[in-house]
């Protein structure tokens, strides 16, 4: 019952400056990989997240078999935070698809931003609506290609197409199609979809801008009353 024109949204901000890729170093980027073993000449695909079902594992891993790649390692990036039997299935789930050399488990991650920045493509697999989805903020922060899941939070912070690819959820073969596709685009296409990334997320969804648009509704509110 409250009238649409006083609501005034204001989206979630991420660290612009803490994932901003010219403030990751390549040493820190040598680093994470040196420590994940990452092998040379292979693609790096990610899904980042705690690993609990709605974050959608199961259908990365699916995905990850239909694309019979063996040039790639997919990242499942995420503590299980005690949830060990989920834990368990996913492991079985690698094995049982023949994915042991190429699917790998990161239990947690202290420089995020450097764990981006060697990846080239980042994946959202959510099965359930993100509120805001901050894996996918944060990496188009950092310029890298992002897969999500067509519903949520995606649909307003990824501009299809555009900054990455919004796929539907709970599909693993249109999952592994739009990975197919993310890798598959030209160094020139990479460097364009960076900027524009960079950039919609600087202009859209900075922690600065959230700061300045609440502070804007206080000053709004307070002037009213005072008036």
């Amino acid at each position: 019952g409250v009238p649409i024109d006083t609501i005034k949204v204001i989206h979630r901000g991420a660290d612009t400056e803490r994932f901003n890729p010219k403030n990751v170093s390549a040493e820190r980027v040598i680093a994470l990989a040196t420590n994940w073993r990452l092998p040379d000449g292979k693609s790096v695909i990610m899904l980042p997240g705690r690993l609990t079902r709605w974050k959608g594992q199961t259908v990365f891993i699916d995905a990850i078999a239909k694309l019979k790649r063996e040039d790639i390692i997919a990242l499942i990036v995420g503590s299980d935070q005690g949830r060990t039997d989920y834990r368990n299935e996913l492991e079985r789930m690698v094995s049982d698809r023949g994915l042991g050399e190429i699917v790998r488990f990161i239990n947690h991650c202290n420089d995020m931003p450097a764990a981006y920045k060697l990846t080239d493509v980042v994946v959202s697999a959510s099965i359930a609506p993100e509120a805001f989805g901050r894996v996918v903020v944060e990496a188009q922060a950092v310029g890298r290609p992002v897969v999500a899941t067509k519903h949520g939070g995606s649909t307003e912070t990824v501009l299809d197409g555009e900054t990455g690819w919004l796929v539907p959820p709970k599909d693993p073969s249109a999952l592994a199609n739009m990975i197919e596709n993310a890798l598959n685009i030209s160094s020139n296409e990479r460097t364009l979809l960076a900027e524009r990334a960079i950039k919609h997320i600087q202009d859209n969804f900075s922690k600065s801008r959230m700061c300045e648009q609440t502070l804007e509704v206080y000053d709004k509110v307070l002037s009213q009353i005072s008036g």
